[in-house]
């Protein structure tokens, strides 16, 4: 019998850190003068949410900003359209994913719509009734895409009826089933509007289409999963990248663990475990060990409400002791910090939160309120630290000025003024 493996303990703070780390917030930011250095960022996301809100600008883009700073947008672009090393596709919400990793996202094309939810039966339903859309909608692009979705005739037989706003979008629910199925993809967008095509004529050649079993892709995107959350529990790790889709995931961890390419950890918070197991990937031991080491470089920055860092509300709650929602749904009287409010990041923690918006005819970016947490440091350093943040966002969204609110928190003013 083998000797037992020690299990190092870490505290939250290392949890946090190490999160921050590989979610490319510390340290010096690059500064990219090619695509490749945005797609290597996405590598280590590995996925960016995509949402048609713009009030400072779409989320990928302010994503991508946080990590990078002020870039020009055409690289984003040109991964998207022109090398098509990246595309749009469904990880935990609609994203931008990495056409490398298109192995792992064939599994869901391949099984939509399964029979495992009532609302995919009714899809699974609704197909059978209207075939000669499906056909009409395949047909028109192979034709003649790329098309906008109103470029397509409805030809359904029986429309698409929900509790929703989706009740008659007929040709919008055929391609949205298409897209999933990886039949069709977006070709491009001109702003918000997208232009499809079919799948076939978007992927690049060098598209990994090796068909995996569901136990190698769920390996893949658990390890994927794991490196960007940095430390992480399994119920982490499912709600993270390709959320939902972590069959057998208990089995996995325990092959990886086997396999020493996951190791566990204890977390401590004040002397006391908080239940895990917790996991860290053995590539990156080496950066806990820095991390721990006092090695450790903070920046301050502003986060998309999408970011990838807190878009999982439970585990940023434990992790960071901040209670992130959004209040854009939320009647303007009744609203806490703003109808657009921008977490901010100090170091490995949450400072703040500014509710801001880009006003990009008059070239300004206007600051309705900034909120301090009960527990942020009042001190010109994080003042200095926000207003240096505000300054690369303005440049970012292309504001020559930054309109100030009256109320700003103490001690933070000086900068912010």
């Amino acid at each position: 019998m083998g000797a037992t493996r020690a299990v190092r303990t870490v505290s939250l703070s290392d949890v946090r850190r190490i999160a921050v780390a590989r979610q490319r917030l510390s340290g010096p930011r690059p500064i990219p003068d090619g695509a490749s250095e945005i797609l290597d960022v996405v590598r280590d996301l590995g996925c960016l949410q995509l949402d048609p809100i713009s009030v400072v600008a779409r989320s990928p883009l302010l994503v991508l900003w946080s990590r990078v700073g002020p870039y020009d947008r055409g690289l984003l672009d040109q991964l998207l359209w022109k090398d098509r090393s990246l595309f749009e596709y469904w990880a935990h919400r609609a994203s931008i994913v990495l056409t490398e990793d298109y192995q792992i996202h064939h599994l869901l094309m391949r099984r939509y719509p399964t029979q495992r939810y009532a609302h995919s039966r009714r899809i699974t339903e609704w197909l059978a009734q209207n075939n000669a859309l499906r056909r009409h909608v395949l047909v028109r692009l192979r034709r003649n895409g790329p098309l906008r979705m109103s470029d397509i005739e409805d030809r359904s037989e029986q429309p698409w009826k929900s509790g929703g706003w989706t009740t008659g979008r007929n040709v919008e629910r055929m391609i949205d089933v298409l897209w999933t199925q990886g039949r069709v993809m977006v070709s491009r967008r001109e702003g918000l509007a997208k232009w499809w095509d079919l799948a076939a004529r978007c992927l690049p050649e060098w598209t990994p289409r090796r068909r995996l079993t569901e136990r190698q892709i769920v390996t893949r995107a658990t390890q994927r999963s794991l490196r960007a959350l940095g430390i992480a529990r399994k119920r982490d790790i499912e709600r993270h990248f390709t959320a939902g889709r972590y069959n057998g995931i208990i089995e996995v961890l325990s092959r990886l663990r086997s396999a020493g390419l996951i190791h566990v950890v204890r977390v401590e918070r004040g002397g006391a475990e908080i239940p895990g197991p917790w996991y860290v990937h053995t590539k990156d031991l080496p950066l806990l060990e820095r991390i721990q080491a006092g090695q450790w470089e903070p920046r301050t920055t502003l986060l998309s409400p999408f970011d990838n860092l807190i878009i999982d509300r439970d585990r940023t709650e434990l992790v960071f002791g901040f209670e992130y929602r959004m209040e854009i749904y939320v009647p303007k009287s009744d609203r806490r910090y703003g109808y657009y409010s921008l977490p901010i990041l100090a170091g490995d923690g949450f400072v703040g939160r500014l509710d801001a918006a880009a006003d990009r005819v008059g070239e300004r970016l206007l600051v309705h309120a900034i909120h301090a947490e009960p527990d942020a440091p009042r001190t010109a350093d994080v003042g200095r630290g926000v207003a240096e943040a505000l300054g690369d966002l303005a440049t970012f969204v292309g504001a020559g000025v930054i309109e100030f609110p009256r109320d700003v928190p103490a001690g933070w003013k000086r900068a912010l003024s």
